[in-house]
């Protein structure tokens, strides 16, 4: 998407992120404010790889997240990617734009850690989700359902 500028995350963009809510079935992205210092501290570790994805004005738009911080329990990363995490503000999902977010965040990879391939984890309800990332040109490389709730995930992969 242009007009896109991607910077480290910051504490006022994280606690931003902090407050959105999305609705059922999406709402399971929704953060815990009773978790809020430990996903406040998770979202500015450099180590973490979070950017914020803000428009021209500087109105947070989304959000991007590069390693391990990404990976979900229960499946076998083995195979070298950089993982890749994405979220949109909830007013901006569902309107058909996540293609321009998703190639934004894959010119943005590509352009500052150059992986040979790129790797995202979905929740398997997430048709949509699973479907814009289809339509960047990754195909499924998995699927895993996740210890901790029994969720399953499918995981998809692209090689550059």
């Amino acid at each position: 998407m242009s007009g896109l500028i991607f910077n480290p995350l910051d504490r006022a963009a994280a606690q931003e992120i902090l407050s959105w809510r999305y609705a059922p079935p999406y709402d399971i992205y929704n953060l815990s404010p009773q978790n809020a210092e430990v996903h406040l501290r998770a979202f500015l570790d450099p180590l973490n790889g979070y950017c914020a994805m803000t428009d021209d004005a500087g109105a947070l738009l989304a959000f991007c997240c590069f390693g391990a911080e990404v990976r979900v329990a229960g499946y076998d990363y083995a195979e070298p990617a950089l993982d890749i995490g994405l979220g949109l503000r909830p007013g901006l999902t569902g309107q058909g734009h996540g293609l321009a977010y998703v190639n934004a965040v894959l010119a943005f990879a590509r352009l500052t850690l150059g992986p040979p391939a790129v790797r995202v984890t979905i929740a398997a309800f997430n048709q949509r989700a699973q479907r814009v990332w289809a339509r960047a040109g990754f195909r499924q490389a998995g699927a895993f359902t996740r210890p901790s709730d029994h969720m399953p995930f499918i995981v998809f992969l692209r090689e550059d």
